[in-house]
């Protein structure tokens, strides 16, 4: 299986907003009800990120469309497969991986089973079986954005960033980040350091904490429940935090200054919702951006952030929606836009 290292910049995107945006004949009236599963990533569905929000995006599904919704937690990646036999056998309308770890997973599962519907979040195939959706997100665009908010608001002039398991997903924000700092003032130094794991919270703790005691006053994590570390360290130290995938900030309130949202729980509550009208867009890879409002800002960005730099950082969104601005998503197109 080849993973697409630029898919950001060669996936066809489509715009939608619910299941109406999707062509198809009309599906013949069938009263069963609907019925969809969802296999975590090792971080698990309680993991204050990608993993909640994906539920919480079928949840919403369940309650709004009537669509019986179930999950199953992976304790270790050993627990992908197994996990995607036990959806399928249960009879699953639909059964969705979260998490570009579960690629192989779906992929084996979607091809097996040819008459079930699958769909994996942060994952793009070169080659996308027909019962099988990709669903991506440019994570380097609210990465870009809340980058610029610390390079403006650092007093120390150095921020840090803490990233999970290395890997096209994360190079997003990682990438983002760092043009975002140096956009803001490029003489902020960011400093940078992986935890290897979504799921440690203690090594997150401590490679803040060694941040903090480095001079960093921000630190953006983009590592799962490691993430819930550096944020426990922001709190010890009386510093600051950026939150990722979900607004973070009722984690710690007084010290998430912003968060950069990924929007898992639209996306899937998006996709699953096209079930209903039988038009499940299989063999597509759709990528949510700023302009379809998949990502963002958090909304309680407003509660530390300055009203005049928010309106700055509006702007900025405005000018990557309309292609003023290019943001790095990995090493090579970091280098190729001239960011050191």
């Amino acid at each position: 299986m080849k993973r697409i290292n630029a898919l950001l910049a060669s996936i066809v995107l489509l715009v939608f907003v619910g299941a109406g945006a999707f062509a198809a004949a009309e599906p013949e009236a069938d009263d069963d009800t609907i019925s969809v599963g969802m296999v975590t990533d090792v971080g698990g569905v309680n993991d204050n990120s990608f993993n909640q929000s994906a539920w919480e995006g079928l949840q919403r599904a369940e309650s709004e469309l009537g669509i019986e919704v179930s999950y199953l937690e992976s304790g270790q990646g050993s627990d992908y497969g197994p996990n995607m036999d036990t959806m399928y056998d249960t009879g699953k309308d639909l059964i969705w991986g979260v998490g570009f770890l579960m690629a192989d997973a779906i992929l084996e599962a979607a091809t097996a089973n040819p008459d079930t519907n699958y769909a994996i979040i942060d994952f793009a195939y070169a080659d996308t079986p027909d019962n099988l959706v990709g669903v991506v997100f440019a994570a380097q665009e609210p990465s870009f954005l809340v980058g610029y908010i610390a390079g403006k608001m650092t007093e120390t002039g150095t921020v840090g960033f803490v990233g999970g398991i290395a890997g096209a997903v994360i190079d997003g924000f990682d990438y983002g980040f760092h043009a975002g700092v140096q956009y803001a003032n490029p003489e902020v130094t960011v400093l940078r350091q992986y935890a290897d794991s979504f799921t440690d919270a203690a090594i997150g703790k401590s490679i803040a904490t060694q941040m903090y005691l480095e001079g960093a006053d921000i630190i953006f994590a983009a590592a799962g429940l490691v993430g819930d570390g550096v944020i426990e360290a922001a709190r010890e130290q009386d510093l600051w935090a950026i939150g990722v995938d979900r607004d973070q900030n009722y984690l710690a309130p007084d010290h998430v200054m912003t968060s950069a949202m990924k929007r898992v729980d639209s996306a899937i509550f998006q996709i699953s919702a096209t079930l209903q009208d039988g038009v499940f867009p299989g063999g597509e890879t759709f990528l949510f951006n700023l302009a379809n409002e998949g990502v963002g800002v958090a909304p309680t960005s407003d509660i530390h952030v300055p009203a005049d730099l928010l309106a700055e950082v509006d702007d900025l969104s405005q000018m990557i929606i309309d292609g003023e601005i290019s943001v790095p998503f990995d090493e090579a197109s970091f280098g190729e836009m001239g960011y050191e």
